[in-house]
């Protein structure tokens, strides 16, 4: 790692990837001063403190009933956002949001959460919870601080009952959850769907994953190991989605190769099926020893966030940490 880069993440100009360099690139522990400035200087100044500014006196952002419609500045992708940038889960405002899309969200009789709420109720529809939500949310309350909490369990739950990893070779039970989401658990399970239930599970500390929770990520891994990350498991010489070798922060409902990549690696997954991903992340190295911002969703959410096609410290700070970790290997 080139000491230039390194300082170029360090500059304080992004906090969130300042601090995010120090704890998770350099190993700093939180108790650092450098670290527990530069979360503090998160919540002051950026981009999470330009969406929290946006945010309703509810705990929402845009139109509340539109929490998920409204791509991407509705609630769900702000509270994404946030995770993402690592805001503080302590204070008040995450926490608001946090409390509106449990309220709001979440389904109360199976856990998972819904991309629409009962007009009635107020609460999330059964009908409407879907794989991808439900893991983005599990994944963002879970760095937000909801860990213990037993509603965010439930959504753990949810997860580990009905997220297919079976590649499509499985018989698709005849049961009203996979009747009514054919298009998430057709005959070949949703990446998307797939990818955001493992990131969610791979954000559980390992000792406090239930039986089912880690058996669930564990098919999950090797879902992807099959793919090759990125590949037609039944025909390898083909790429799943052209779109996920385009590297992108953030990915919202999408994902991408390094995405994917960094959960393995954040699990310590070694697996030779890894290897044509960590080369194409290689391959996308800038002789300036920089990774482009090569796929964004600037325009659509509360906050921009870079430049496409410019040196981006996001994609950087994941590459480093990837192959830090598969290139570091002995």
């Amino acid at each position: 790692m080139a000491e230039p880069v390194i300082s170029w993440l360090l500059e304080e100009e992004n906090p969130s990837v300042r601090y995010l360099t120090l704890t998770t690139l350099l190993g700093r522990p939180e108790s650092d001063p450098e670290c527990r400035s530069s979360r503090q200087a998160i919540m002051a100044r950026g981009a999470v403190a330009r969406i929290l500014d946006k945010q309703n006196d509810d705990g929402s952002w845009d139109v509340p009933e539109r929490y998920y419609a409204a791509k991407y500045t509705g609630t769900v992708w702000s509270l994404l956002l946030l995770a993402e940038l690592a805001a503080e889960p302590d204070d008040p405002r995450i926490r608001k949001a946090c409390e509106f899309i449990l309220r709001h969200a979440q389904n109360p009789e199976s856990g998972g959460f819904s991309h629409t709420a009962s007009s009635r109720a107020g609460t999330g529809l059964a009908s409407g919870v879907i794989p991808c939500l439900t893991g983005n949310m599990v994944y963002s309350l879970i760095k937000l601080g909801y860990l213990e909490d037993s509603r965010l369990q439930r959504g753990i739950d949810w997860i580990a009952a009905w997220q297919r990893a079976d590649d499509g070779e499985g018989i698709l039970l005849d049961d009203p959850v996979y009747r009514r989401l054919r298009s998430c658990w057709g005959r070949h399970s949703c990446h998307m769907g797939a990818a955001k239930t493992m990131k969610a599970l791979a954000a559980v500390p390992p000792g406090r994953r239930s039986p089912a929770a880690a058996q669930k990520l564990d098919e999950l891994v090797e879902y992807f190991c099959k793919h090759h990350v990125y590949k037609k498991s039944h025909n390898l010489s083909e790429v799943s989605r052209p779109g996920w070798l385009k590297l992108g922060f953030p990915l919202m409902y999408q994902t991408d190769v390094l995405e994917l990549l960094g959960i393995m690696a954040g699990l310590g997954c070694r697996d030779p099926r890894l290897d044509d991903a960590v080369a194409v992340i290689e391959a996308k190295r800038q002789a300036d020893a920089r990774w482009l911002l090569e796929n964004s969703n600037n325009g659509k959410m509360q906050v921009r966030i870079e430049q496409k096609g410019n040196p981006s410290k996001w994609i950087t700070l994941k590459a480093l940490n990837a192959l830090a970790f598969y290139r570091g290997a002995k």
